[in-house]
């Protein structure tokens, strides 16, 4: 019985594997919660597709989320510190339209699928961009990681 206790062990533990989930290394991942009420004037934006507020409050992220109105009932929030490289004073991401550009290198990601646009092609490995959990309901967005 013994012997089979054993054997169940180790092929339970070689069962086991990673989640292939790659993380990326220089973004720390904070946990953090923010309620945006729609109503308000700052966030009022909002209301219409495609339009994006930048929140850089204390606390949230690392320097600050994007959040962008994606479909009718879908908000999605993205990390404004660019993804491919540790964060320094020109990697906050600036706002151009439905996109941001990371002045250090000129990355452009999609604010709707967080997507790097400009991938180099030079085989180094590059991140999208942290997306952060979005929910709605009623009149307030819940920003969490």
């Amino acid at each position: 019985m013994k012997h089979f206790w054993s054997i169940l062990l180790v092929l339970l533990l070689l069962s086991c594997s990673n989640d292939g989930v790659v993380r990326n290394p220089y973004i720390q991942e904070l946990g953090f919660r923010f309620d945006m009420n729609l109503n308000l004037p700052l966030y009022s934006g909002l209301t219409n597709l495609g339009n994006v507020v930048y929140i850089d409050n204390s606390g949230i992220g690392n320097r600050g989320v994007y959040v962008i109105k994606s479909s009718f009932d879908q908000f999605r929030a993205f990390e404004a510190s660019c993804p491919n490289h540790v964060p320094n004073e020109c990697s906050t991401m600036t706002l151009n339209g439905q996109n941001v550009t990371c002045s250090c290198e000129d990355y452009e990601y999609s604010l709707f699928t967080g997507q790097l646009l400009n991938r180099p092609d030079d085989g180094e490995r590059y991140y999208d961009m942290l997306e952060y959990r979005a929910t709605q309901s009623g009149n307030i967005v819940l920003i969490t990681n």
